[in-house]
């Protein structure tokens, strides 16, 4: 199965206007179960705030706390044990703690029960699970999800081995229609080296950049892409390309994305948040922003853009005053990261706080070796994180720091594995079930409703989609880049005539005339019928009829 095929579940948060403060809904958007789309409300609840504040004055001292966080405390009860019973320190007790707790408050009830069947259908398909949070409530956001764990011993979400997380935004743009390249094209940029203090609030992050060396150091990282840690030769069909702009002017930044030789984006440098997407300090008078940048990079096909700046994926904030008091709520939508996925970049690996140039360099080594083993980018960022958690262990917040988003419709193919090859079969294939019935999807004129183009389903299987690796293609922009599959499914004793399936995977859904009317199918799969009529995305869409050759028709 491709990593396009892998099945995942998609978890909004947001919160809700009622009496009771903190309270928030969460609902499956995308699950691999048809019965697995639940709703669950719940408050916040106080213990979970109380370690939230505790983690951030231990391992965030510089963040600011936000209406999620309790007041500072001194009674904060952290008892956990190793396998061996072992009493362990209080930062990695702190750490475990606020894993378990959120895992606890996020999969509760019918999430609960709706992550338990996607963790089955993904065992019995020797699949991953990908799951996948949206974060639509801004307080949320600059806690590490990351670290959820469901109980002590077993590995945190966004380091197992099963399970791919990301976060993600459905309030997106449509994705323009590519296909993964053979290589890696990075255009390396680095920034600033040193700002006036009085620029930005956050002066922890202000650290003068070696940009040279840095330079040299990122370069070798991705050139070593291709060869595992012992040196040997991973895939030699796996190039790399790097180009160096040290500290650019926006148009030199500009005009070399337009050469659209690149599918990656790697920023080093200083940036801060700010409401527009945060602030990249290119030179030292000269900055651009993500609203800006992100028109850039959809433009240009940058697949994948890495910013290893402070604070990157973290909203910027800003002063409410109240009756009781003045306290500080994120802006929604601000942060670089949700910025650029919303206009359309597929994916975006940035930092929740600041790091320093030794963790990113140790996390930027990994994650290229990754990618050159042709890993999907939000499993290279586990493995990549794997390294940072075993150089600087557990307890140090180093392997919470990168924070990965990726665009609802990506499939997380960066690089185009080996696997995926085509194979075409003859049209008058014979499996061992016997013929498959000749069948065929016809588009239909909108003046006098006759067949103009017709796909012959001769393979047993037709894919719909928007991008050119589809056999159909529908270039709508409600039509998803991997919308709906149509395939042809045996009976388990080879007596039953074969029949038709449709299956939809898409973000808006298809539409089926049955039964003298039109039915949304989302996420779902339902039998075809000889003259069934079908709309992908859209009632305005373009209208396409499934047919079956009458002497396959019983």
């Amino acid at each position: 199965m491709s990593p396009s095929e892998t099945p995942c579940l998609s978890i909004a948060i947001a919160g809700m206007s009622t009496s009771v403060a903190n309270h928030f809904a969460t609902w499956v958007v995308q699950s691999p179960d048809w019965n697995g789309y639940v709703h669950h409300d719940s408050s916040w609840p106080e213990p979970l705030s109380q370690t939230w504040q505790a983690w951030l004055e231990l391992f965030s001292p510089h963040s600011i706390p936000n209406r999620l966080c309790s007041p500072p405390t001194n009674n904060l009860a952290l008892i956990a044990t190793s396998d061996s019973g072992r009493q362990l320190s209080y930062s990695t007790r702190l750490m475990q703690q606020l894993g378990i707790n959120l895992w606890q408050w996020l999969f509760q009830g019918s999430i609960q029960a709706s992550l338990h069947r996607s963790q089955g259908i993904a065992i019995g398909q020797d699949q991953p699970l990908r799951i996948r949070l949206d974060l639509r409530d801004a307080d949320l956001i600059p806690i590490p999800w990351e670290t959820m764990q469901p109980q002590a011993g077993q590995p945190a979400i966004s380091l197992s081995q099963n399970l791919w997380f990301s976060r993600t935004t459905f309030d997106v743009n449509p994705l323009p229609q590519r296909l993964a390249a053979q290589g890696l094209n990075i255009l390396l940029i680095l920034g600033e080296n040193q700002i006036d203090n009085n620029a930005v609030e956050q002066a922890s992050c202000l650290l003068k950049l070696k940009l040279e060396e840095e330079a040299i150091s990122l370069s070798k990282a991705f050139e070593q892409c291709s060869i595992d840690p012992h040196g040997n030769q991973i895939d030699p069909h796996v190039s790399c390309g790097i180009k160096t702009l040290i500290q650019p002017t926006v148009e030199d930044l500009i005009a070399e994305l337009e050469t659209d030789r690149y599918n990656v984006l790697f920023y080093a440098g200083h940036g801060v948040p700010a409401p527009d997407g945060g602030l990249l300090f290119l030179r030292p008078d000269t900055t651009v922003n993500g609203t800006e940048l992100a028109q850039v990079l959809v433009r240009c096909g940058i697949v994948l853009a890495v910013f290893n700046t402070c604070w990157s994926a973290q909203p910027a904030v800003e002063a409410v005053s109240t009756a009781s008091n003045s306290l500080f709520q994120a802006i929604p939508s601000s942060s670089l990261a949700k910025v650029l996925i919303h206009h359309g970049v597929p994916a975006v690996l940035g930092m929740r706080d600041s790091i320093t140039d030794a963790e990113a360099l140790s996390f930027i080594q990994a994650f290229a070796r990754a990618l050159g083993e042709r890993l999907p980018v939000d499993q290279a960022v586990a493995v990549a994180r794997q390294q940072l958690l075993a150089l600087y262990k557990f307890n140090q917040p180093a392997w919470t720091l990168p924070i990965l988003y990726m665009h609802p419709e990506f499939d997380g193919v960066l690089v185009q594995p080996l696997e995926q090859i085509k194979t075409e079969m003859p049209n008058t294939a014979v499996t061992g079930f016997g013929v498959i019935p000749r069948a065929w999807l016809r588009l239909m004129s909108s003046v006098g409703n006759t067949p103009v183009q017709a796909w012959p389903v001769d393979t047993g299987l037709v894919r719909v989609g928007r991008g050119e690796g589809n056999d159909v293609i529908v270039s709508e922009q409600w039509v998803s880049s991997k919308h709906a599959e149509i395939f042809c499914r045996h009976s388990s004793d080879g007596k039953t005539q074969p029949n038709y399936f449709l299956r939809d995977f898409s973000r808006y859904g298809t539409l089926v005339f049955n039964a003298q009317q039109w039915q949304r199918i989302h996420h779902q799969e339902i039998p075809l019928i000889s003259g069934m009529q079908l709309k992908f995305g859209s009632s305005q869409g373009q209208m396409l009829e499934f047919i079956i050759e009458a002497q396959y028709q019983q």
